[in-house]
């Protein structure tokens, strides 16, 4: 089995692919909406097809990716039963399993940090994803988001404390630089849950913490209870389906179709513009890193479309404009990479 484990610094989450090297299915645990260029590289380099994303809960530090991969590749997004997540297109409960190629995984619901949290259990590489749950040294805080210190207690002691000692804990975070540990190490060294502490020592140590609320926890968990997927806002000049991070999007047909009504922004390197993808007429092209000293002397009422390989920059770029006062602003949704697929579909139905 081909396994890569992924880090997001800003919220120091981790994000990991699994993929049956046969097959090339791979599934994504945890992926971070900010990190979708990088991880639609590594797929296209590896020559993976995603077939699912498994959000391990409701997530309140990070927006899941899950809807821009589902919007690009058709993968289809995976959360608990419990989570709340109506809109996810597989909710799983405790005991179910998911397939790619000959692997799968097992989940295990281990609420507690939230009702919807699971693990996801690889018996083949002997190891468990536990998200926040379960932590290396330390586990999720229970005090928001449904939680609950004597359910967690519960939660880990009966589902990843009872897997074998020596099976591998993959976290959803870590803030000091691990990366792995052990259900034997957690079970005698973790502080919180190891050496044997009951229950109520559990509970009097979480209640003592005094944790300020995750900075994105008012934009992740609405985002995330929508699955990533963007909502139609009425625009006075573009058709603006707005993702749940707040994101201005519209589509590559919409572009296509009013081609040479706005300014298209091209946020890619050179290499990019003028490589294999190419890029569309008319576009300027404006690198990501240069684009705030550039657009300083751009009329803010001039309409602007940004552009870049996949979605994930030109989203970027977009809120940046619109935080300098540019209010007609959109993202390509997709991309370089929808817009070729829309001319090649587009060629293919022209031929009959």
């Amino acid at each position: 089995m081909l396994f890569r484990q992924l880090f997001d610094p800003e919220t120091s989450t981790y994000t990991y692919l699994l993929a049956d090297e046969t097959t090339r299915e791979a599934v994504l645990i945890d992926p971070v909406r900010e990190q979708f260029d990088r991880d639609r590289q590594l797929l296209d380099e590896l020559a993976l097809t995603l077939v699912y994303t498994l959000d391990t809960h409701v997530h309140a530090d990070h927006v899941t990716a899950a809807g821009m991969f589902r919007e690009a590749v058709g993968s289809k997004s995976v959360v608990s039963a419990h989570g709340g997540a109506a809109c996810a297109d597989v909710q799983v409960d405790h005991g179910e399993r998911i397939y790619f190629g000959s692997h799968a995984l097992q989940v295990r619901r281990t609420p507690g940090h939230t009702d919807g949290c699971v693990s996801y259990v690889d018996d083949t590489g002997r190891r468990v994803f536990t998200g926040d749950a379960m932590l290396i040294r330390g586990c999720g805080r229970t005090d928001f988001q449904q939680g609950d210190a004597a359910t967690l207690y519960r939660s880990i002691h009966e589902q990843v404390f009872s897997l074998p000692d020596d099976y591998a804990i993959y976290p959803g975070h870590d803030y000091k630089g691990r990366t792995s540990s052990t259900v034997g190490e957690e079970k005698e060294f973790n502080p919180r849950l190891g050496g044997g502490r009951t229950v109520a020592q559990f509970v009097a140590i979480m209640d003592g913490l005094k944790l300020a609320e995750p900075k994105k926890i008012a934009e992740a968990v609405p985002a995330n209870l929508a699955c990533g997927r963007p909502q139609l806002v009425e625009g006075p000049w573009a058709p603006i389906e707005e993702t749940p991070t707040g994101i201005p999007e519209v589509d590559v047909a919409w572009v296509r179709d009013t081609l040479g009504s706005h300014r298209i922004i091209d946020v890619r390197s050179v290499m990019e513009f003028e490589g294999p993808d190419g890029h569309i007429p008319g576009a300027e092209l404006v690198p990501l890193a240069s684009l705030g000293v550039v657009a300083a002397s751009w009329d803010k009422d001039t309409p602007l479309i940004t552009v870049c390989r996949s979605g994930g920059r030109s989203a970027r770029a977009a809120l940046g404009l619109m935080s300098m006062g540019f209010d007609k602003v959109v993202s390509m949704r997709g991309g370089m990479m929808a817009w070729n697929a829309d001319e090649l579909a587009g060629a293919a139905t022209s031929c009959g």
